[in-house]
């Protein structure tokens, strides 16, 4: 109990505010909404910069977490762009209209918590810190993929959409 305390109290404030952020975007989205593009693309940016951001962190005694991140990038790339989110366009204000799915709170979930495991894990164990840094270079490769790729299928969908009613 206390270890897992100690977890806790050392994770950074912005860690607890992005999972409150993320908790509240996946919650709306269970909900049907109309929303400008421009804030549909909020998500999809928080988790490409942090993916990307990931790139530097840390010494790199080695190639292997660059290369990780990159093949695990082009490996979801192609994921997020054929699994599009199904959306109308109010052709009048150009918003979006989603209907309501758990698949965003569940998708930022699991993206969260497999940032935040990977976190601690290069925190805590310097034994495992390489093998960490590899993995976690993985998992933000393939999370900055995937939303690199949801975020050119909904554009590419959406100006299609506007393009079609024009």
């Amino acid at each position: 109990m206390t270890f897992a305390y100690q977890i806790l109290i050392h994770t950074p404030v912005w860690v607890w505010m992005l999972l409150a952020f993320l908790l509240w975007q996946g919650v709306q989205a269970m909900r049907p909404r109309r929303t400008p593009i421009w804030r549909a693309l909020i998500v999809p940016v928080v988790f490409i910069v942090w993916g990307v951001s990931r790139i530097g962190f840390g010494h790199q005694d080695s190639v292997w977490p660059l290369v990780a991140w990159i093949a695990a990038a082009l490996v979801l790339l192609p994921l997020g762009v054929l699994t599009p989110r199904p959306f109308d366009v109010d052709h009048m204000t150009g918003q979006i209209i989603r209907p309501g799915s758990p698949f965003g709170l569940v998708r930022n979930l699991i993206v969260f918590a497999s940032q935040y495991a990977v976190g601690v894990i290069s925190a805590i164990d310097a034994g495992d810190r390489a093998l960490a840094i590899v993995v976690g270079r993985a998992i933000s490769g393939a999370i900055a993929g995937y939303f690199i790729g949801s975020t050119i299928a909904l554009l590419l969908a959406y100006r299609r959409k506007r393009a079609k009613d024009a």
